[in-house]
């Protein structure tokens, strides 16, 4: 049977769902690990999203909180706001007391992955108050670490991401991710996806 590696994210202006595509990429990569893609409800009117001039949603499927059972792996992205993750991305968390009351989470590797404004904008500080979701439901949180090698190092160029996962930076949301922020993403797919696949095997 298949590792199933879930990639659950939210994103207003697309930058976390580009991080999230080459997520998918990397841990499809992987021999014997599904990966699907998946998006959080959405909790603002559409005359609010309209006047924050957000683009319409993709066609990601809409995950709920029984579904989010069945994953073996995951890796939760979101973007920030005020150094934390965005409330759509709380919510659905909120949704999830059955799975937290049941433990049915417990035990499996999660990631995280985010976009900030600017540099100072929570790279570090939205995945670090994020972990204790994942505490909370006994999951075993993944951090990419320095696997990624000379791209964590890198002192030319503007590059999202850290340690805890991979990462962007939006600006004024005109910026996309570049290529090595896409590199890191499909690497922290591709990693996930292994260490999930190994645990499953030894379950």
């Amino acid at each position: 049977m298949a590792t199933k590696v879930y990639i659950v994210y939210y994103s207003m202006y697309g930058h976390v769902e580009k991080l999230a595509q080459e997520i998918k990429k990397g841990a499809a990569s992987v021999e014997g690990v599904e990966a699907k893609l998946w998006q959080v409800p959405e909790i603002l009117s559409e005359d609010v999203l309209a006047k924050m001039h957000a683009p319409p949603k993709g066609d990601t499927p809409i995950i709920t909180a029984d579904e989010l059972a069945e994953g073996d792996g995951f890796v939760f992205g979101f973007p920030t706001r005020f150094g934390m993750m965005a409330a759509q991305f709380k919510a659905f968390l909120d949704s999830t007391g059955g799975l937290w009351r049941t433990q049915q989470l417990a035990g499996k590797p999660a990631g995280i992955f985010l976009s900030t404004g600017s540099q100072g904008g929570g790279q570090e500080t939205t995945a670090l108050t994020a972990i204790t979701q994942l505490v909370h439901h006994g999951m075993i949180f993944v951090p990419t670490g320095y696997s990624f090698g000379a791209g964590m190092f890198e002192m030319e160029k503007i590059k999202g991401g850290s340690p805890y996962g991979s990462g962007t930076y939006a600006g004024d949301g005109s910026r996309q991710p570049t290529e090595l922020e896409l590199e890191q993403a499909f690497h922290q797919g591709k990693y996930i996806a292994t260490i999930t696949k190994k645990l499953k095997g030894s379950a």
